[in-house]
């Protein structure tokens, strides 16, 4: 009889590791808890959350000296994976402060989606913060105008109003305008993009940098 419970719970956890492998990006979210594993995470932190502008910011602490970054970057990631995975990549750390960059690839994953549809996602994420960890500072950072998905930006300029609006009628929670950093004569600035034109190199992370620190917390 124990051998059968045994057996039984071999194969439950391998059933279980294997549907959980075939979850988008869990890769990179089992490489963040080994990485807490091995290196136990500050509590407290700021964490940066949400898709590859962050994750490609490999050196973000290096521009916020004085500040604790947590930097939780993953993929190609869209509103619902970082719900998806906010027990894990979130709420483990009982951050001082998060600061959100998401909401771009979810127009990038599906060309239908409305402005409307990525700001009730952002409501949703939003809301879980609020009810696990009460008042904890949020920043979100806009949609930037990356050159390769001009044909959101509609969408993703009234994407970015809607969250801007619903921020300014909450408390603890700020919005970070990088999109019109990012331009000059209604064009974005060909210099801040890699050859890819979506993903930023060093200046344009600067232009981030300033906009970011002054709504972080110390």
């Amino acid at each position: 009889m124990k051998k059968f419970a045994f057996l039984l719970s071999v194969f439950i956890s391998v059933f279980t590791l294997k549907v959980f492998s075939q979850e988008p990006f869990a890769d990179e979210i089992r490489a963040f808890k080994i990485e807490d594993s091995l290196h136990k995470p500050p509590q407290h932190a700021i964490l940066f959350v949400g898709s590859s502008s962050f994750r490609k910011w490999t050196d973000v602490q290096s521009y916020f000296p004085g500040y604790t970054i947590i930097n939780r970057g993953f993929g190609g990631s869209s509103l619902p994976d970082v719900i998806r995975y906010a027990n894990d990549i979130i709420f483990p750390y009982h951050p001082k402060e998060i600061v959100i960059y998401c909401g771009e690839n979810d127009f990038a994953g599906d060309s239908t989606l409305s402005a409307e549809t990525v700001f009730e996602r952002f409501k949703t994420l939003y809301g879980m913060i609020r009810e696990k960890l009460g008042d904890v500072p949020v920043v979100y950072v806009s949609i930037k105008p990356s050159p390769s998905r001009r044909e959101y930006w509609a969408k993703m300029i009234e994407a970015n109003k809607l969250i801007k609006d619903y921020i300014s009628k909450q408390t603890h929670a700020n919005y970070v305008d990088v999109f019109s950093l990012m331009m000059n004569d209604n064009q974005p600035k060909p210099e801040i993009f890699l050859s890819d034109s979506l993903h930023m190199n060093a200046n344009g992370y600067k232009i981030w940098q300033k906009a970011i620190k002054p709504y972080l917390v110390k």
